[in-house]
């Protein structure tokens, strides 16, 4: 077995995701990140080390004309190669604004949407140490606080304001451990001839520049340095969740609470949340509302489910605050 195979096994496991019976999406521009993914995790399947149904999909963005219709021919032959489902959809990006969020949002879309065509409930990208590195730096840049400066997470809702009672998970399983180097290499162990889009030696974009000016200027200060701003990263992640929990109680009574105002109660369960969470992203008004509810509710043992695997239940009068663990 390949080494990279034997790799994402490990972390495959170490995320906890699912082994069996399901169906997966699995991003593929045509790079070498997300066509080392592809094929990786297609000999993993082969290997009968898992057993699920694997969907590669790109999204055509139409910014590169003839090169743009090439990548997905691309995917869909490899996708052929390795016995994997190809589906795929094209958009016309705007151009107004930023050119790399409206792609990143058009692609996501896409993404969510092939998931809830196929019934999948994991989503899967190649996003390997280089993309955290970069993203840190490009947010260090910009004085991005804590928030920023956060390791992106291996594992996390695909769409954080959805319901978690039917969750789509984005996984990241090259993340922690892959480097552009590794990709690159495993796809020429296999002869796979990876696309490679000329728009990533563009320098007028902020993140081609950080990658061939910033973080080789870098590497004569510290040649290890893409590890380096990775640890730091989840470093940043490790602080940011610990001073999250600080002072702020997993369970809240619910005898004193019951007696507030509904505007005091709701703004005490906000600020609850907001501390134990770190942020109120994806909260909305019928979360707050749905919490209380169980605090005017005489029942126990009944559970409101929040964005990002998350959930607050009502246990003997306290309202207890817990993250809801990836099946595997």
């Amino acid at each position: 077995m390949n080494k990279f195979v034997r790799n994402l096994i490990t972390e495959w496991r170490r995320l906890r995701l699912v082994v069996s019976g399901e169906r997966v999406v699995v991003a593929v521009s045509g790079g070498a990140d997300s066509a080392a993914l592809l094929a990786a995790i297609a000999d993993a399947r082969d290997r009968g080390k898992i057993e699920l149904d694997l969907i590669a999909a790109h999204f055509n963005h139409n910014i590169r004309g003839e090169a743009s219709l090439a990548d997905q021919e691309f995917v869909e032959r490899l996708a052929e190669k390795l016995n994997v489902q190809f589906v795929a959809a094209s958009g016309r990006i705007q151009k107004r604004g930023n050119l790399e969020q409206n792609a990143r949002n058009a692609r996501y879309d896409f993404l969510r949407n092939a998931a809830l065509e196929t019934g999948a409930q994991l989503v899967l990208t190649g996003h390997t140490m280089n993309d955290q590195a970069e993203t840190f730096l490009l947010n260090l840049i910009r004085g991005s606080g804590h928030d920023g400066l956060s390791a992106m997470q291996a594992i996390r809702p695909l769409d954080r304001s959805a319901s978690p009672n039917s969750p789509i998970l984005l996984a990241r399983p090259l993340l922690r451990w892959a480097k552009r180097g590794d990709t690159e290499a495993f796809c020429e162990d296999l002869s796979i001839d990876f696309r490679r889009d000329e728009m990533n030696d563009d320098q007028a974009f902020s993140r081609v520049k950080v990658r061939k000016v910033l973080i080789p200027l870098l590497k004569e200060f510290n040649p290890k340095i893409i590890d380096t701003l990775c640890s730091t990263a989840q470093r940043t992640s490790d602080t940011k969740t610990a001073s999250r929990d600080d002072g702020v109680p997993d369970i809240l009574g619910v005898s004193e609470l019951a007696k507030l105002p509904t505007a005091e109660m709701l703004r005490v369960i906000r600020s609850w949340l907001a501390g134990k969470r770190g942020s109120l992203r994806g909260i909305e008004a019928k979360h707050l509302e749905a919490v209380q509810r169980l605090v005017l509710s005489r029942k126990s043992g009944k559970t409101v489910e929040l964005p990002g695997r998350q959930a607050v239940s009502k246990h003997g009068g306290r309202l207890v605050f817990e993250a809801i663990m990836v099946d595997k």
